[in-house]
């Protein structure tokens, strides 16, 4: 699972069978600083409660097709979970 910020949404009119209804949306992936961590992607919201500036956990491929209602469906991202707060354990700063 990795951390990511939700930027904003994405409006599809025409969603592959299986996707009817999911929320899409934009996400930067961040370190485990909360620091940007490579380019902003497209997820699926598997929670169907994200919105624009909350913090989430996603997971990426396999696994992100599995995430949504529909199994095996055509996507590389999806939103897991939503974040409440990020502790580092072990002294790493």
């Amino acid at each position: 699972m990795h951390l990511a910020r939700v930027m904003g949404t994405v409006v599809a009119t025409v969603k592959a069978d299986g996707l009817e209804g999911v929320k899409f949306l934009i996400i930067q992936p961040l370190d485990k600083h909360q620091h940007d961590a490579g380019a902003p992607v497209v997820a699926a919201d598997a929670v169907a409660m994200a919105g624009p500036g909350e913090l989430v956990y996603f997971v990426a491929s396999r696994e992100a097709a599995e995430a949504l209602p529909e199994r095996f469906v055509p996507v590389d991202h999806a939103i897991v979970g939503l974040v409440d707060q990020v502790a580092l354990v072990g002294g790493d700063q």
